[in-house]
């Protein structure tokens, strides 16, 4: 049924991307969709080909109706030479290097249809990208990307919280897993409240995204994922630091740090007991558990240091047949038996695609952070500062966890990256006119 339901969903989309050429402000609805989409990402999406036992970052070659509503929005964009360029920036170009330095691991690997899960759900990720991006320079329309992503923070806090109330002891909300749900709220936490912090409660889009910053928060501290809880100082700090950077209203903005403050210490009050049980008695296993997944990480990127065993491959290498299991034994003197996958990504693609691939992808994650920090000096005294501040706390925090997890792989984690990533590529090749006096207005 699932399978019909897409069929007639895909056969439409060509459908969708004319209505919303002939009337193009439905782009914006379109680009709605997306976000509720997201919200229902499992109930929304299917997998072609599944695996879905596989204990690896994809599990099938993934289609969801975000994905669609992007292709929509491409074509329509297209149609009305809104579309000029497929590689329109250099956080996207580089993504592109990324892309095409992990394709060899995908010839190498052992299993070729697994490897292509992998493949897909980067080609996916390409126009999701360049979907968001070309929507916000054709319109500048970065009002709904905001309002968008606040419903979706505030849809997920409400979720955590039903799931909290109902006695789940580390609710996920939408997401697969608590620790890919803190980590996006760890992402969009920041940016809200350095959101509050500019503008405050004024307008009704106002309140709508001030509501979502302590959903946010609440959200990542229930899912009491001990990396995402030692980052929150971090992330909310930053936000904070680069919101004072404005240098506008920074009494005002002080003023509404010291409520915040003194509720956060009463939250925290309140949980103290179980945080302080989630630290002192965690299980040992858990941080032997890292250890050990990463040196049979290191046992393969020392055979293969330039494509790795094969992009999405991890789990098969580390069947009893292959050999880096045994050798991680002897090196630490224990008998390993693992099929899980090492607790960082960084190590993951390392050992899947290869050093040259691990160093492309740092530098496309820090290409947005050096962009973020550029532009606290270039949107000053705009009103979209805070975005740079918010998501310079928001992608330290992502980017800090991503040693202790993997979950930036998983395909819900990506897209909310994906999308924050082509704001910033936006105001960055835009922030002159957003400067201008005929641009956005400055405050």
């Amino acid at each position: 049924m699932k399978y019909l339901v897409f069929s007639l969903a895909f056969i439409g989309t060509p459908f969708l991307a004319f209505l919303l050429c002939v009337n193009f402000r439905w782009v914006k609805y379109a680009f709605w969709g997306m976000v509720v989409a997201l919200c229902l990402y499992h109930a929304t999406s299917i997998n072609f080909f599944s695996h879905e036992k596989y204990a690896g970052s994809a599990r099938g070659m993934e289609v969801s109706l975000i994905h669609l509503l992007a292709f929509a929005i491409l074509l329509a964009l297209l149609v009305r030479g809104k579309l000029k360029q497929l590689f329109p920036e250099g956080g996207y170009r580089l993504y592109l290097v990324y892309f095409l330095i992990c394709l060899p691991s995908a010839f190498a690997a052992a299993d070729g249809l697994i490897a292509w899960f992998e493949v897909w759900k980067m080609i996916m990720l390409f126009c999701l990208y360049l979907a968001v991006y070309t929507y916000l320079k054709s319109t500048g329309d970065v009002q709904s990307v905001l309002v968008s992503v606040a419903l979706f923070t505030i849809f997920n806090g409400l979720v955590v919280a039903k799931q909290h109330y109902t006695g789940i002891y580390q609710p996920n909300g939408v997401f697969p897993h608590r620790n890919s749900m803190s980590m996006a709220m760890l992402l969009f936490g920041p940016l809200f409240f350095a959101y509050y912090l500019t503008h405050g409660l004024k307008t009704g889009v106002d309140r709508l995204c001030a509501a979502a910053f302590p959903l946010a928060a609440i959200a990542t501290l229930w899912s009491y994922s001990r990396g995402a809880i030692a980052m929150m100082p971090v992330g909310y700090g930053i936000a904070t630091l680069g919101c004072l950077r404005d240098g506008k209203r920074i009494g005002a903005k002080i003023k509404k740090l010291i409520p915040l403050a003194m509720l956060a210490c009463l939250g925290l009050a309140a949980m103290l007991p179980r945080l302080i049980n989630r630290f002192v008695n965690a299980p040992k296993s858990s941080a032997n558990t890292r250890v050990e997944l990463a040196q049979c990480a290191w046992e393969m990127i020392r055979e293969h240091p330039m494509i790795g065993v094969g992009i999405n491959n991890w789990s098969i290498n580390m069947r009893p047949e292959y050999p880096y299991q045994e050798r991680a034994s002897e090196v630490l003197g224990v008998h390993l038996d693992y099929r899980g996958i090492v607790e960082t990504v960084y190590l993951l693609i390392g050992a899947e695609c290869g050093i040259p691939a691990l160093l492309c992808f740092i530098i496309w994650l820090l290409w947005y952070w050096f962009v973020c920090l550029r532009l606290l000096k270039h949107l000053r005294g705009t009103k979209w500062h805070f975005i740079a501040a918010g998501l310079l706390g928001g992608f330290t925090t992502n980017y800090l966890q991503s040693t202790l997890e993997w979950v930036l792989r998983q395909q819900q984690n990506l897209i909310c990256i994906m999308f924050m990533f082509a704001l910033v590529a936006y105001l960055n090749t835009n922030w002159r006119k957003l400067t201008e006096k005929k641009g956005l207005e400055a405050k």
